[in-house]
């Protein structure tokens, strides 16, 4: 149901050798939305990118720079609304396919069709390559990634995006080494008009619980004021067994400065919260935002809540059938918004 749920159910393959999706590169442009088939089939097995068997003399490997906020992101819930059904079913080891249907305002409400391959290049038992995700709808849109491990640490990504005349690609290359990972990522690249985006990012780790990190964006094209620019950010992440501490500095234009900063802490097993502040100081906006995730492991329940300081409250609850032999997993999402008398409510259900 991707966008519509956090913790998706799927149906595991046989044992004898388990279909492996590692997860897929964040968006660096604005691209269509991505279709809740492919969204769903990426999310499992979403920490392998994480690649925690690389040890080195201060701890482990930092992961990558886009992984400086997930673990707060990760608990805040994806609301949605209408109704949605996710329908998928393992064909062998290496392959699946699943159906989403939609039923919600007539901008997002479809049907659409996705497919998984997972090769048989292994590094681990808990991961193969290479791995290719696609999805389209009715109306001929389509989405499509392709994930590959050349060395054991080096993990390329293709992402494409077809929408009507339209075309998003982005070009994605992590290098982990023991204390530290770089990245290369370039996004809509046209040789031929001398346009697109070129990413640059670095996270090392200093000591046990200390990270430190740098962004390099260039862009250049038609549409960028003066036909090229060249923004860098720093960024630093604290953590300890329970709590961490993301910051990011970003340049916001002439004399102007943005921050992101997040906060997580893990209560106990089932209960985690976090915090979120997004500041803008040459525009003097600022949002802030609570959230938690509470598990009930005996009930099967996962409850997501946020709030934040535009009046927004949103909350997601998945209820697994644990005792049936079919995996199935119920969804109910609520959004609203006082001040703006905005409010919406889901229902969805995760077969297989």
């Amino acid at each position: 149901m991707g966008n519509s749920t956090s913790s998706p159910a799927s149906a595991p393959p046989p044992p004898e050798s388990p279909l492996i999706i590692p997860p897929p590169p964040a968006q660096i442009s604005p691209a269509p939305e991505q279709s809740p088939a492919s969204t769903d089939l990426q999310t499992i097995h979403k920490e392998m990118s994480d690649n925690k068997n690389i040890p080195n003399k201060n701890g482990l490997n930092p992961g990558t720079y886009e992984e400086l906020h997930k673990k707060t992101k990760e608990l805040f819930p994806q609301v949605f609304d209408g109704g949605k059904i996710l329908i998928s079913k393992p064909l062998s080891s290496h392959f699946q396919i699943s159906h989403s249907l939609i039923l919600a305002n007539p901008m997002t409400s479809g049907y659409r069709f996705g497919a998984t391959y997972a090769g048989t290049k292994q590094f681990s038992p808990q991961e193969a390559y290479p791995v290719i995700l696609g999805d389209t709808d009715i109306s001929g849109n389509l989405n499509a990634n392709i994930i590959h491990a050349f060395t054991r640490n080096t993990l390329s990504r293709f992402v494409a995006q077809f929408q009507g005349d339209k075309m998003n690609t982005q070009f994605v290359t992590d290098f982990k080494g023991s204390s530290y990972t770089a990245s290369i990522t370039a996004a809509n690249p046209d040789l031929i008009n001398a346009s697109g985006i070129v990413i640059a990012h670095y996270l090392q780790r200093v000591t046990k619980s200390l990270d430190l990190g740098a962004e390099c964006m260039y862009q250049r094209g038609g549409q960028v004021p003066g036909g090229q620019i060249a923004v860098m950010a720093l960024a630093a992440r604290i953590h300890g067994e329970k709590r961490q501490l993301s910051a990011n500095l970003i340049p916001m234009g002439p004399g102007g400065l943005g921050g992101h900063f997040t906060y997580y802490h893990r209560i106990n097993e089932h209960l985690q919260v976090g915090a979120e502040l997004e500041t803008s100081a040459g525009m003097g906006e600022a949002v802030a935002s609570v959230g938690y995730q509470q598990e009930i492991p005996n009930a099967g329940v996962n409850f997501k809540g946020l709030v934040d300081t535009n009046l927004t409250v949103q909350a997601t609850l998945e209820k697994k059938m644990l005792e049936s032999q079919i995996p199935i997993t119920f969804v109910l999402s609520a959004f609203g918004n006082p001040s703006k008398s905005d409010f919406k409510f889901g229902v969805g259900m995760m077969l297989g």
